[in-house]
């Protein structure tokens, strides 16, 4: 079986995401897309030379009677609007971070995903995907370096544009970590504080960079997570876990080591879209394949909305400086039968 995509949004992460589709991945085919720019879209599906239908909106492509499943890859503001239409028809989505801009509306979601009695959504948060991740995980799943303690992450970028503000800090970089030390872990957070060390002469007005959040989770683990998005150097993913028994950390991804002019080095990747490429390719890969079986397994929507509930005690304790809670409810039965 061919599962048929619907594709809403084709920007560079909407256009990357029919390519994989189209020509990396198996079992599923682009049959309609849509874009707030019509010919963007147009022009998306020709480059590829497709045959699919560019719909006039995304809630065309969510009704069409050709489309199986939907990608929601359109701008952060819409997804919310998608997902929900999504669901009401009764089709698989995934649909790209953020869920929706805000708690409440990723609330929503879940709701409206229960009310349907089954899972029909998956956020597409690639981290989890990832082989170095995944390697981490088992290390701390079999328990081979005692109970977790602590953590310390780093999230860096070479630089970014000046429309780049603090609180993107957290909704745009960190809520990555949000939702894959959730994942590692297998605990949630209790309480969090953000604090900024002196700002770097390479950032902008609007932007306090780097700034270092600090996380207990209900267990007692502590994490801290250093976002520094003008580092300059490379994009840089770094996560040590450290145990009662001994430290595991994330891999680096794989490069030569050159020995050369008196100096041994090692390249250092410089965009994120290299860093987790095959994360994404088998991210999309076992939606495709649970879509088809009929059962979503991957981030869901309440990885969604705790993500977003976490990411509104970071905003809140960016302008606090204090300590403040995250209010998680608890997760509901229906998604501890996932």
């Amino acid at each position: 079986m061919t599962l048929k995509l619907g594709v809403i949004g084709t920007g560079a992460i909407g256009q990357e995401h029919i390519r994989r589709c189209s020509q990396v991945l198996q079992g599923a085919r682009v049959v309609a897309v849509s874009d707030i720019n019509i010919e963007v879209a147009q022009a998306a599906i020709a480059k590829l030379g497709l045959h699919a239908e560019v719909c006039a909106n995304g809630h065309d492509v969510v009704i069409s009677q050709d489309v199986d499943a939907v990608l929601v890859t359109s701008w952060d503001p819409t997804h919310e609007e998608f997902t929900l239409a999504a669901i009401a028809a009764g089709k698989p989505v995934f649909c790209e971070k953020p869920l929706a801009m805000t708690a409440e509306g990723c609330r929503r979601i879940v709701e409206a995903e229960m009310k349907a009695g089954r899972r029909l959504v998956q956020v597409g948060f690639m981290r989890p995907y990832d082989a170095g991740y995944r390697a981490l995980k088992k290390v701390i799943t079999d328990g081979e370096i005692g109970e977790p303690l602590m953590l310390h992450c780093a999230h860096r970028n070479m630089n970014v544009p000046e429309s780049y503000t603090t609180d993107m800090a957290i909704t745009n970089t960190l809520i990555h970590e949000l939702d894959v030390l959730r994942w590692l872990t297998d605990d949630d957070y209790k309480t969090v504080q953000v604090v900024f060390p002196r700002t770097t002469s390479k950032s902008h007005a609007k932007l306090k960079d780097p700034q270092i959040v600090l996380f207990e989770t209900q267990g007692g683990i502590r994490i801290d997570v250093e976002i520094f998005v003008n580092c300059s150097y490379g994009y840089d993913i770094q996560c040590e876990v450290v145990g009662e028994n001994g430290i595991a950390k994330l891999p680096e991804p794989s490069s030569i080591l050159m020995r050369k002019d008196a100096r041994l080095s090692e390249t250092i990747l410089t965009d994120w879209k290299d860093r987790f490429i095959d994360a994404y390719d088998v991210e999309l890969q076992a939606f495709i394949n649970d879509a088809t079986a009929g059962k979503l397994k991957g981030p869901s929507a309440w990885d969604g909305y705790a993500a977003s509930v976490a990411a509104d005690a970071c905003l809140k304790a960016q302008n606090s400086g204090a300590v403040e809670p995250v209010n998680l409810p608890p997760r509901p039965v229906f998604y501890d039968k996932l």
